[in-house]
């Protein structure tokens, strides 16, 4: 059996897997707590937008997704914090418009090739040097982000009037947390296309939050199964010649179902032991 990295560009696609794998769980830990889950659909679809808008415009289509998603990550926040719209309406517009918008292009530019297919569903094996030095300056943020904020992206999670009392800037706290996340669509196309980099935001937290309980604790086990996902998948598809973006999300939500279920288990044992013998 071939070592599947003794090619370089399977060490690249290793290296860019653990990055995002990373990187978007540490921000989504964040946004399933303000129950905003979705807004990773909504940005992968503005981004795909930005993506298709590069590809008729002759320009680097990561350069205009990058542009387009953090700018409707900004505006996104700006009308949920202002109340023009509801948090669910204001993803709603965003992601119908920009899809609609993605569509009249393809349209224009004679359907689907064979650069659109990769950025809708990853094309990890083609990521370049460029891509893994952009995604390890966006770790380098988001970390720092992250670490500096803690306290603030906990307490805005759970209460955001308390925050407020408390002095904090609710509204720049959001819209740092909005941007990066749209950045870290935008630079994870790559890795596991627009399509499904939204499994990689929420779905390593949702399994992560049915194995522990302090907020912290969440955090480092969410980015550990984000990384745990991305190795698994990436080798899965070397070996049983699958799409990677596909093999890594169907590993994410593989573990996803082992860890409900053990909490299922747990639970169940609990409640057997503390139950009074008939």
């Amino acid at each position: 059996m071939s070592n599947p990295f003794e090619f370089e560009f399977m060490v690249r696609a290793l290296i860019g897997g653990v990055m995002s794998g990373a990187i978007a769980p540490s921000l989504g830990l964040f946004i399933y707590l303000r129950r905003l889950s979705l807004v990773a659909d909504t940005l992968a679809h503005v981004a795909l937008m930005g993506v298709a808008i590069g590809l008729i415009a002759n320009v680097f289509p990561p350069l205009i997704a990058l542009i387009t998603a953090t700018s409707a990550a900004a505006l996104i926040e700006l009308m949920r914090s202002r109340r023009i719209l509801p948090g669910d309406a204001a993803l709603a517009v965003f992601l119908y418009a920009s899809l609609a918008v993605a569509v009249v292009i393809i349209g224009y530019s004679d359907g689907f090739n064979s650069d659109l297919f990769g950025y809708l569903f990853g094309s990890i094996l083609t990521v370049t040097t460029t891509d893994l030095w952009l995604l390890a300056g966006l770790g380098v943020i988001t970390v720092g982000f992250v670490m500096i904020f803690f306290s603030e992206l906990a307490q805005t999670s759970f209460d955001v009037d308390l925050a407020r009392t408390n002095g904090i800037r609710v509204d720049l706290i959001n819209l740092g947390l909005a941007v990066l996340t749209g950045a870290t669509i935008t630079l994870s196309m790559r890795v596991v296309g627009v399509l499904l980099i939204g499994a990689l935001i929420v779905v390593p937290v949702l399994a992560a939050l049915r194995l522990t309980t302090g907020l912290r604790q969440t955090l480092f086990v969410s980015i550990l199964i984000g990384v745990l996902s991305a190795v698994t998948g990436l080798l899965l598809s070397f070996y049983a010649d699958m799409a990677p973006g596909g093999a890594i999300v169907i590993t994410s939500i593989g573990i996803l179902i082992i860890t409900a279920g053990w909490r299922f288990g747990v639970t169940r044992a609990r409640t057997e032991v503390g139950s009074p013998a008939s």
